[in-house]
């Protein structure tokens, strides 16, 4: 519509709740409509016509109700006409009534039929009639899906800073049009506007309004209004590529969603603003689930901001939090850059099932076969265009993960591939969802990207051998090891489980286990402020239940004390192995509780081995492990759930409550630059790693003084039996003697 219309509708709502620039965010009912006819042409006045409209009263609380039978006894002392409310249509039949009257006038004038409303602002289209209109489910007639906004209209001759601080009392005052200041309602002048407008002042509000529209069709504006403002009838489904350019302020974050709603549930809870193409993108948890989140994206800032006065309001018996986000966000979600992709939702009006559980082994005519079975007795169900509407979803390495998404050509469709939740092909049940073009690209996004923790690669060459990477006996064991723990439980449900021994834990001092594929493994470490209250904690604590506020799985776990060093083994991603001690104690400091296996005995058996290098020598090369793994370090800026510490002791990243991922493989310690004894190093590949290899190497390098004759003596040497394997880098003042069993190939470095 870009021609001047024929007729305006000057239109004013109001509500039983708040008024003004609130009117609508308090999710308040429609309970008066007035209008009043202009002729564009002539520039006549129709006559001023008013709908009361009835609540609702099933859908009032207790509490609503109380209300409205205290201001319906003092209309009645009043002598004010309640009855006429409790007369009054529904929004419904009001709304049909408004279309009916407003066409009979138009018809009785005669000078033409064009049509359009014509609002002060926004709000009363967008934020009252279209809102409650979808959530009573109620057919909204054709009128009100475009209007004029008479503030944007009045802007384009008297430029204002913000279109909030416009009401008709200053547009008025701006044409010179007396105004009967002490009965008219000025919005500027409310100190509340969460207060109820008086039901009088509507008329004189629209008047008011009439009046103006009046003055900007007269000399000297001669002001035509063309181009109203639009309201999308329905929600467009749509792609969205990750280069793409999106606003920041456009996007918003909608939280406590039904997780079975769809995005066009979404676009209803928001109807009456106009959702940009493709612009609602359900959020996916690290399951693949829907997690009750959704980022959508408008048209404009303006239609952002009043999305936000929607915080709270209800989808059904849910209410939704509305917060602000950005382009990235929604970016993250909704955009994509496979072709395949594209190419499956080019097509438009197709509804989208998503499935989940099938089997690797399934294929395209099993998946055609599982909608239009040959049993005359099962419904049938066509996929639009047959093999080309299966979108299979696998992995980068082209593996199945069970999901597939399948178009269909119409609702009716759709609801009848619903209905086969849960039914088997093959030999498992499939679940069946209603899903998005958004979460299409987020599904793919997840599977073909790289994983969110990767794994560490193997170091080229280990630095130690796993003797030396025991901890010495006699530590502090003022450690707490968790074993068993639920794969879902999370910081908060281990600082629940300690009760009160959380506030003897030290800053940063929970950390998590996690496996070289980066879940959680069951166990996790936690440094405690003295020896005392972890033993204290393992007696109060050993085999009781934690649950996970993530699942509904609940575990007995086993707690013990362990030291420091033995801590930081395991966080370095070595293990305690114990296979070659018989001899030490069972008891743990009189408690009567065994030690894990994983945790060191009091007190080791193990063969005396002579010295290779001199102790200050061996100090500087090998540090002892608990100087690695506590090594003060300066402590990031970060949240954290205990008061912050000058220094962090761990070694690896990040701050508490745990890096992303626990170290699965032992680094590089720094070698000194020089070293006391004189020597040389020998890279020896193919050295076994047991304990009697390494006694077999210490036996043979004795007697030998120069490295390059150890090199030209012993290379291609046998020495062990078992599997070849790099060893480390070794400092050899001496050299072997009798070695056998394995070649040796070494090098003088």
């Amino acid at each position: 519509m870009t021609a001047q219309v024929d007729y305006l509708v000057v239109v004013f709502t109001a509500t039983s709740g708040a008024s003004g620039d609130l009117l609508g965010s308090d999710e308040k009912e429609l309970v008066q409509l007035v209008w009043q006819l202009v002729d564009v042409k002539n520039k006549k006045l129709g006559k001023v016509n008013e709908l009361l409209i009835k609540p609702d009263l099933s859908d009032l609380t207790e509490e609503k109700e109380e209300e409205d039978v205290v201001e319906e006894s003092v209309e009645q002392e009043n002598g004010s006409g309640a009855d006429c409310v409790y007369k009054a249509p529904s929004i419904d039949k009001a709304l049909n009534m408004f279309h009916l009257q407003l066409t009979n006038e138009v018809n009785s004038a005669g000078a033409g039929t064009s049509v359009c409303l014509c609002t002060d602002g926004q709000l009363h289209i967008r934020q009252v009639i279209h809102p409650e209109a979808a959530s009573k489910n109620i057919l909204v007639p054709d009128c009100f899906y475009s209007f004029f906004d008479l503030r944007k209209e009045f802007k384009k001759h008297f430029p204002a800073p913000d279109l909030k601080a416009l009401n008709v009392h200053t547009m008025a005052e701006s044409l010179g049009i007396p105004v009967d200041v002490p009965t008219m309602w000025d919005p500027s002048a409310t100190l509340d506007p969460s207060v109820p407008l008086p039901a009088e002042v509507a008329t004189k509000q629209l008047q008011l309004m009439s009046s103006v529209v009046l003055a900007l069709l007269s000399e000297p504006f001669c002001h035509t209004f063309s181009n109203p403002e639009r309201v999308n009838e329905k929600f467009e489904s749509g792609t969205c590529s990750k280069m793409e350019k999106v606003c920041d302020n456009t996007v918003i974050r909608a939280r406590g969603l039904p997780w079975q709603s769809s995005d066009q549930d979404i676009a209803r809870f928001f109807r009456g603003l106009n959702i940009a193409k493709g612009g609602v993108a359900l959020c996916l948890n690290a399951q693949g689930r829907r997690n009750g989140e959704a980022l959508v994206r408008f048209v404009s800032e303006e239609h952002r901001e009043l999305a936000l006065q929607r915080h709270k309001h209800h989808m059904g018996n849910r209410y939704i939090e509305v917060y602000k986000a950005t382009g990235e966000d929604f970016l993250k979600i909704a955009g994509g850059t496979s072709h395949e992709v594209a190419m499956f939702l080019s097509r438009e009006d197709q509804i989208i099932v998503r499935m989940r559980g099938l089997p690797f082994t399934a294929t395209h005519e099993q998946v055609l076969a599982f909608f239009s079975p040959e049993d005359e007795l099962k419904e049938t169900c066509p996929v639009s265009g047959g093999k080309d509407g299966i979108l299979f979803v696998r992995y980068p390495d082209g593996r199945p993960t069970g999901d597939a998404f399948v178009l269909f050509a119409c609702e009716e469709h759709a609801q009848c591939a619903l209905r086969k939740h849960k039914e088997i092909l093959g030999k498992r049940y499939i679940e069946l969802f209603k899903s998005t073009a958004a979460e299409v690209q987020q599904v793919l996004n997840r599977y073909s990207s790289t994983p969110l923790i990767s794994v560490a690669p193997a170091p080229l060459m280990p630095v130690l051998p796993t003797m030396s990477l025991l901890p010495p006996p006699g530590g502090v064991r003022d450690c707490l090891r968790l074993r068993g723990l639920p794969y879902t439980a999370s910081i908060e449900d281990i600082l629940t489980f300690l009760g009160e021994f959380t506030q003897d834990i030290r800053p940063h001092g929970v950390h998590m286990v996690l496996n070289q594929q980066g879940r959680p493994s069951g166990d996790c470490f936690i440094q405690m402020t003295s020896a005392e209250r972890a033993l204290q904690a393992s007696q109060r604590l050993h085999k009781h239940v934690m649950s996970s506020q993530r699942g509904a799985n609940s575990r007995y776990v086993e707690v013990f004390p362990c030291s420091a060093e033995e801590m930081g083994l395991v966080l370095m991603g070595g293990s305690l192995s114990h296979t070659h001690t018989h001899t030490h104690t069972r008891s743990r400091s009189g408690t009567g509780l065994s030690p894990p296996p994983c945790l060191s005995p009091p007190s080791y058996s193990f063969t005396p081995a002579p010295p290779v290098l001199p102790p200050e020598a061996a100090a500087a090369l090998y540090p002892p492990i608990g100087q690695v793994v506590l090594a003060p370090r300066p402590l990031p800026p970060g949240h954290a759930y205990y008061p912050a510490s000058a220094q962090l002791y761990m070694n690896y990243a990040a701050y508490y409550p745990s890096p992303p991922g626990s170290p699965n493989t032992l680094g590089f310690f720094p070698s000194p630059s020089s070293i006391a004894s004189p020597g040389g190093l020998v890279r020896m590949p193919g050295l076994t790693y047991n304990s009697n290899g390494v006694k077999e190497l210490i036996n043979a390098v004795q007697g030998y003084q120069n490295p390059a004759e150890s090199v030209s003596l012993l290379s291609s040497s046998l020495i062990g039996q078992c599997s070849s394997s790099e060893a480390p880098l070794m400092s050899l003042p001496a050299l072997m003697t009798k070695p056998g069993g394995q070649y040796l190939d070494l090098t003088l470095l």
